[in-house]
């Protein structure tokens, strides 16, 4: 698998990247165009790639960033001794598929030859259809490949076809995603690819996880979840409470010719230095 970046409409329609794919054992080809080659654009081709085929045994790619991260291992991979996978790797792990790097442009010399071939025969053929759009080139893609694999592909050399099918049930869009993990804040906001969302669920979390799909919708998840969330264009600002604050009163101390004061003072008896004295008058 791989991209080839090429004019292939010969400047009616925009540059384009075309994600090809060659099956080892047989040399069928599959296809598609796209705006770029990027982890949407893989996983999205990918994904077409398996409904109509099955999941193989192993992809071999380059070390384009979309297919192998370029990211420095932490202490816990290094203590793992494991290294940090891209998106499109994580995808693959997931799905069962080994994936195997190219070390040199010459180890790709036959998804290259292929598109040495299509970018002569297949960017002739759509200069005599008038091709000037993905999607118009998308849609001859579907005729085109299937006259070309019939007449250049070949029988492989044991019957077994090592493509697996889907498990029943796989969910392939909360795999083949572009999956990030933010910090929820207090106010109950998440911030990605700057821009502000408001999680409209009460949850009790620090984090959530963010999914980027290749229809281009995006999904956030707590714990499996799926959560209700809206675009906002700055943070709530929080309702101010009035502060009640109680004051403890100090007891009062009567001054000195206070009444309670003379009461004691000028009263029947008192005492001084432990002994009774009779009151002066």
């Amino acid at each position: 698998m791989d991209g080839s970046h090429h004019d292939w409409f010969e400047g009616r329609g925009p540059r384009c990247v075309l994600m090809g794919y060659i099956d080892d054992a047989t040399g069928r080809v599959f296809a598609r165009f796209y705006d770029y080659e990027g982890t949407l654009p893989a996983m999205e081709s990918f994904k077409r790639y398996i409904k109509k085929n099955g999941l193989p045994m192993k992809l071999y790619l380059d070390k384009h960033t979309t297919y192998k991260s370029t990211a420095r291992p932490s202490i816990q991979d290094e203590l793992d001794q494991v290294e940090p996978l891209s998106q499109f790797e994580r995808a693959l792990k997931e799905l069962g598929v080994e994936v195997i790097h190219a070390h040199s442009p010459q180890a790709k010399g036959r998804i290259e030859r292929l598109f040495g071939t299509l970018q002569d025969r297949l960017v002739k053929e759509m200069r005599l259809r008038g091709i000037r759009t993905l999607e118009e080139g998308n849609a001859f893609l579907e005729e085109y490949l299937p006259l070309y694999n019939r007449r250049f592909s070949v029988s492989p050399k044991g019957e077994n076809n090592l493509h697996r099918p889907l498990v029943k049930g796989l969910n392939l869009d909360t795999i083949l995603c572009r999956r990030t993990e933010r910090a929820l804040r207090n106010d109950f906001t998440v911030a990605h690819n700057k821009k502000l969302y408001q999680i409209e669920d009460t949850i009790k979390a620090s984090k959530v996880m963010v999914q980027e799909r290749v229809d281009g919708s995006m999904i956030m998840t707590y714990k499996g979840r799926s959560l209700r969330f809206k675009e906002i264009t700055e943070r709530p600002v929080r309702e101010k409470t009035q502060v009640v604050v109680m004051r403890i009163r100090k007891p009062r101390i009567p001054s000195a010719d206070h009444p309670w004061r003379r009461s004691f003072k000028f009263g029947i008896h008192r005492y001084e230095r432990g002994k009774p004295i009779e009151p002066k008058t």
